[in-house]
């Protein structure tokens, strides 16, 4: 079937049809190119890409909304369990998204953004009517497989047929959406979640994701195909090697940093990782180049994209559990408050530009990072009887710190590449932000998990402790102790729980933020 006429490709490689330009090695279109449309995209595509965007990034931080009403359902997840409902989506999002821009290139960007929303949508189907915790895992890796094809996607058609001078505020629209999405996903998960059980989150997305599926039939371009390099087995490596990698950090917790699976966990990783290098390294045309990395402004983007996201949904991980567990809110009480993030995401952008006119753009992003981290710290501080308003300080920072350094990161890699390799710029900032969001839950859910099973109150510890507030709620009802202070020592331990990880994740961002600015450029200019 051949693709409907459409913009010209979004990477910026021209056919040699008609204007005399070569094609770049292994770009061969399937279809006569139309002409470039003189402003790019309209508007109607435009708000259907956001939508795609919002459904896609915000299902990360609407389950963690409810991670409470899972926990406390007949399924009865461990604390592992339930990382891995959040993150088995967030891994296949992030490892995916590379081939799933290449293979939109060679089947094209409209249908396989069309696939992606069908397979997101069947994913939210099994979720909701999963027999098992098992089950949920299983959709939550369907619905993000078919993410992992829209998010490129989203970003190459909005950008394709734009004039130069109109990408980089295309570029900042797209990337504040995947921000303010993860935000708007609390609130609609909250508001979902009021109408019932946890369930009731995937059956309210499924309507939203059928329309977003219509709309891209009716509004999406259809760009010429091009034979992009695709390699199952790259993808597989790189897959199975992050699984490995989070599979040893959530399992530690429980089954002990020293213990064979976490240490097989790691060693699997690196061996797979490696492998995937040596691999990608030999190959004529890579999928993902790791000499990339070489690239400093390429480097920084990349490390510092992984590390904002981690920092923030190290955060979104445990917002809903707290303002649930130890403030008492509903789960759509809970989304609500979580709405000064948003105004911080839609603002943070904007100062970024001003601040960068001003002071340049290491300082900028410097200053970004530095308010990330002091976001953590703050919400570092709270405890079960934290007034709401310095909560809402810290995760406002946080937002905020995010803001500000994530359209100078985003925009640095893909400035840095020549035209004709946009596409891997788009797909490699997206693999860094859905790694950084996978680490993040990884990593902030692992230590409240550690210190929370540690700081049990006596009647509760053991071999057989329970790893969530409602497990050990339900195990002191079981025990008929339903003193009050029990049920407090438990909100309070798992609060002190949530300071060390939040503490954690902010050492993070310094410290390896120190070394994102000194990669980055003092000036922003192509191939820097």
């Amino acid at each position: 079937m051949s693709p409907e006429p459409g913009p010209s490709p979004t990477d910026g490689r021209t056919p040699a049809h008609g204007d005399g330009e070569p094609l770049p090695h292994g770009s061969t279109p399937t279809s006569d190119p139309p002409e470039p449309e003189p402003h790019g995209p309209g508007l109607p595509t435009v708000a259907v890409m956001c939508l795609c965007v919002t459904l896609v990034v915000g299902m990360v931080s609407a389950v963690n909304l409810a991670i409470p009403a899972l926990s406390r359902s007949t399924l009865h997840p461990s604390a592992e369990s339930v990382m891995w409902v959040v993150d088995g989506y967030v891994v296949f999002f992030a490892c995916l998204l590379v081939p799933g821009g290449a293979l939109a290139d060679r089947l094209g960007r409209k249908r396989v953004l069309s696939v992606g929303m069908g397979l997101f949508t069947a994913g939210c189907v099994l979720c909701a009517v999963a027999p098992g915790v098992g089950t949920v895992i299983a959709g939550r890796v369907v619905s993000g497989v078919g993410a992992a094809a829209v998010l490129p996607t989203t970003l190459a058609l909005m950008v394709g047929g734009a004039p130069v001078h109109r990408r980089p505020r295309l570029v900042a629209v797209w990337a504040s959406m995947t921000g303010l999405a993860a935000v708007l996903g609390n609130v609609g998960g909250g508001a979902a979640l009021q109408l019932g059980s946890w369930r009731a989150l995937f059956w309210c997305v499924v309507p939203l994701s059928v329309t977003a599926l219509v709309l891209v039939l009716v509004f999406s371009p259809a760009p010429p195909r091009y034979d992009r390099p695709l390699s199952v087995v790259s993808a597989g490596l790189l897959t199975a090697g992050f699984l490995a990698l989070l599979s040893g950090i959530v399992s530690g917790p429980e089954a002990g940093w020293g213990s064979a699976r976490v240490l097989a966990g790691f060693a699997a990783a690196v061996v797979l990782l490696a492998v995937w290098a040596v691999r990608e390294l030999r190959r004529e045309h890579p999928m993902l180049d790791p000499r990339l990395f070489a690239v400093p402004v390429v480097r920084a983007g990349a490390v510092g994209m992984a590390l904002v996201f981690l920092g923030m949904f190290g955060l979104f991980y445990v917002n809903g559990q707290y303002l649930q567990y130890a403030k008492g809110y509903s789960p759509l009480g809970a989304g609500v408050r979580l709405l000064p993030m948003a105004g911080a995401l839609l603002v943070g952008p904007r100062c970024a530009v001003v601040l960068e006119r001003r002071v340049g753009p290491r300082p900028t992003l410097a200053s970004g990072l530095a308010v990330l981290a002091a976001g953590l710290g703050t919400v570092s501080l709270v405890g079960p009887s934290t007034p709401y308003p310095l909560y809402a300080l810290g995760a406002t920072l946080t937002a905020a710190g995010c803001g500000l350094a994530t359209p100078l990161l985003s925009h640095g890699i893909m400035s840095a590449l020549p035209a004709h390799r946009a596409g891997v710029g788009s797909g490699l900032q997206s693999l860094a932000r859905e790694l950084g969001s996978a680490l993040g839950v990884a990593v902030g859910g692992s230590v409240v998990t550690q210190m929370f099973t540690a700081g049990l109150p006596a009647p509760l510890r053991g071999p057989d402790a329970p790893t969530t507030v409602p497990a050990a709620e339900q195990a002191l009802s079981a025990k008929e102790l339903t003193s009050p202070g029990l049920r407090h020592a438990v909100v309070a331990d798992f609060t002190t729980a949530l300071d060390t990880a939040m503490r954690v994740l902010a050492v993070l961002v310094v410290t390896v933020g120190a070394l994102v600015v000194v990669w980055y450029p003092v000036r922003r200019g192509r191939g820097e």
